[in-house]
């Protein structure tokens, strides 16, 4: 995993360097700052996940619209400005979107029990 450091602008316009984080975590940061206005140094991630969505929809489907029925492996991401949470979520290798209305069964629980084969005997 590569790891970013996140730039902040300063009121005098000197850019300082923030902890690092993973380029989704990123670019998460540099989008919710960009839509809300809000410094991205005010912006606090609360959970960053690897996920399993169980389809294309990456767990924020939009109503009307097909998606791949296929595993796919990524990750989400949830970040805290002002007195909101925010969710993004993403697919490994890409990067993520705002969504504002997640599944909440869109992803595959890690936590399952692994399937056995069945023996009558």
């Amino acid at each position: 995993m590569k790891v970013y450091m996140a730039r902040v602008r300063t009121g005098g316009g000197a850019e300082m360097f923030t902890h690092s984080m993973d380029e989704p975590e990123a670019l998460a940061v540099a989008d919710l700052a960009a839509q809300t206005g809000v410094d991205p140094a005010d912006i606090d991630v609360v959970a960053n996940d690897r996920v399993t969505w169980r389809n294309g929809s990456l767990g924020c489907p939009k109503l009307g619209c097909s998606y791949a029925q296929m595993l796919v492996e990524g990750y989400r991401i949830v970040l805290h400005a002002g007195a909101e949470n925010y969710v993004y979520h993403g697919a490994n290798g890409e990067a993520p979107f705002r969504c504002s209305q997640p599944d909440p069964n869109g992803t595959v629980e890690s936590s399952a029990a692994p399937v056995r084969p069945y023996n009558p005997m």
